[in-house]
């Protein structure tokens, strides 16, 4: 007979949103498990040793940057305690293919930046400020969405046209004719477009369109491609900066490491090895869930934090789902054509555009390879004609220039972001496909970093199929689901449950794919305990078993 297990909460994926609603329910008193498929807990956001011959050697697998999770996640979890550290990266570096590039370096006047952007064209230059100044408001206006839970829009219910109401009155204030333009022009226009509306030179419209396309299955002249370049500009790493970046100390798997630890230190339980087969329901309520080993853990709250397309058409009975709803999930759209490669350097290869040394800070910067709009959409038109793109588009960075802990001596760690690949590639691993890819990388860092390949002795080239069977990413997409207007908001990930909740009593939701999801932010696992919160009202949980009290 299987071994039953009683609980206040049963959390289905220990990533990091799984292990932020873990330890926020577990702070107020819940007995939480949580229940991870993999060796260890985490998700995307990892630091692992790949090379056999390095063991020193540290690399941020997927996930490479922190940006987005808010302060209160921060303070209320005591990360800082617990080890969580962030250091802001230094700035940007788009080299051009004719030698100079543009420098966007962090600093109070911006001089450095305008100075290389003048060198393209003095009147972007000039105009950058305005630019900064209007897609931070805009993110501004739209940030602060990212903290609520969207209302049910279209529902005739009272409570609901109550949400719909107060929602409305909160973000109008401000709110004129020209800000309800801009924003329909984020959510409708690609980015290519709406930097045209802004500037001239190709160079600088290709860096900030990058913003745009991260992450996503769409050139920056794809419809669409705007909103996503806002929502890279929401950003803080505790100091209220907007699109600030940066770097855990001890690489990306710090970030959950030290969730982990907060949510222990308030009692949660957390299980590894322990893949979901099926969560339990029973008439249309939620009873628990089953792992791969047949052991069953029983309680009368789940939260699932893996994708929609795991939970929905796989752990469950479709029978006991809506069908409307199992539509909406079956037609998720989550596809992608990242690839992610990691390398080891024996060390750190000189600047072409700074041979002497004199900036230091240079090897700091995101290192972003796109010369063009024209470069990058050719990238992505070559994948979805399926063929993997001759010159990718790269977001390089070197954590180990801010981390002393992920390489010993001279040896630097450098993580390549890059796109793209056939979204078809989720199908099959085409390793030898991937690793021509990252020969063609290789060879674009050695432009304009001499002696980059030389100096390789290391390399992990991690593409869509990898990141689907490993890591529980379907279609290799690193939101759960692309960033797109019909699937945002209070579309996500299907109309009528936008609010974390589900068509299941007791189950709820919480992956990247629920509003807010996207980057390593712990958003949807803090939204969905505070809407359990409203749920249960003015019950306590029992702190054993699955009982509680008023």
């Amino acid at each position: 007979m299987s071994a039953v297990n009683t609980y206040d909460a049963v959390i289905v994926g220990g990533g990091h949103n799984g292990l932020v609603a873990a330890a926020y329910l577990a702070k107020m008193g819940a007995r939480v498990v949580v229940l991870e498929s993999r060796h260890k807990t985490g998700g995307a956001a990892d630091t692992s040793t790949p090379f056999p011959d390095l063991p020193d050697v540290n690399v941020t697998t997927l996930s490479y940057v922190m940006s987005l999770m808010p302060p209160t996640i921060i303070q209320d979890l005591r990360l800082e305690h617990f080890g969580y550290k962030v250091v802001a990266m230094a700035g940007s570096y788009a080299p051009q293919p004719s030698g100079g590039g543009i420098r966007d370096e962090e600093s109070e006047d911006g001089a450095r930046f305008r100075d290389t952007v003048a060198a393209f064209s003095k009147k972007d230059a000039d105009a950058y400020e305005d630019w900064s100044e209007w897609i931070g408001r805009s993110a501004g206006f739209l940030g602060p969405m990212l903290m609520e839970t969207p209302p049910e829009l279209g529902s005739m219910a009272l409570g609901d046209l109550a949400d719909q109401a107060r929602f409305a009155l909160r973000h109008r204030k401000g709110m004129s004719s020209r800000q309800a333009a801009d924003i329909t022009k984020l959510f409708t226009m690609s980015a290519a477009d709406l930097l045209d509306q802004w500037f001239e030179s190709t160079e600088l419209k290709a860096l900030l369109s990058t913003g745009g396309i991260i992450g996503t299955w769409a050139g920056p002249e794809e419809p669409g491609t705007a909103y996503v370049l806002m929502h890279h500009a929401v950003g803080d790493i505790g100091d209220g900066k907007l699109s600030e970046w940066g770097y855990p100390i001890g690489g990306m798997g710090a970030v959950p490491a030290a969730i982990r630890a907060s949510a222990e230190s308030f009692g949660a339980e957390i299980r590894v090895d322990a893949p979901v087969e099926h969560i339990l329901v029973e008439s249309g309520v939620v009873l628990g869930a089953v792992t791969a080993s047949g052991e069953e853990f029983r309680a009368p709250l789940v939260i699932t934090a893996c994708h929609p397309k795991i939970t929905f058409l796989d752990q469950i009975d479709r029978a006991d789902l809506p069908p409307e709803f199992v539509r909406d999930i079956e037609n998720w759209r989550t596809r992608s054509g990242t690839v992610k490669v990691n390398l080891a350097l024996s060390h750190q290869p000189p600047f072409r555009d700074d041979a002497d040394g004199a900036d230091p800070t240079l090897a700091g910067s995101s290192i972003m390879i796109c010369p063009s709009i024209r470069y990058l959409e050719k990238a992505f038109e070559e994948a979805r004609d399926g063929s993997a793109s001759t010159l990718p588009f790269s977001e390089s960075c070197i954590p180990s220039y801010y981390d002393e802990t992920l390489a010993p001596g001279d040896t630097q760690v450098v993580s390549m972001f890059t796109q793209w690949v056939p979204q078809e590639w989720s199908q099959e691993p085409h390793q030898d496909e991937l690793e021509a890819y990252a020969d063609r990388l290789v060879d674009m860092h050695e432009d304009f970093m001499p002696g980059f390949k030389d100096a390789v002795i290391g390399r992990q080239v991690i593409g869509p199929w990898q990141m689907e069977n490993e890591f529980g990413l379907i279609g290799g997409n690193i939101f759960h689901g692309e960033l797109t207007t019909d699937q945002l908001f209070h579309m996500r990930p299907a109309p009528g449950y936008a609010d974390y909740r589900t068509p299941i009593q007791g189950l709820y939701q919480a992956s990247s794919a629920t509003h807010a999801g996207g980057g390593v932010t712990g958003l949807p696992g803090h939204h969905v305990v505070r809407e359990i919160a409203k749920d249960r009202k003015h019950k306590k949980f029992s702190g054993n078993s699955r009982t509680t009290t008023q």
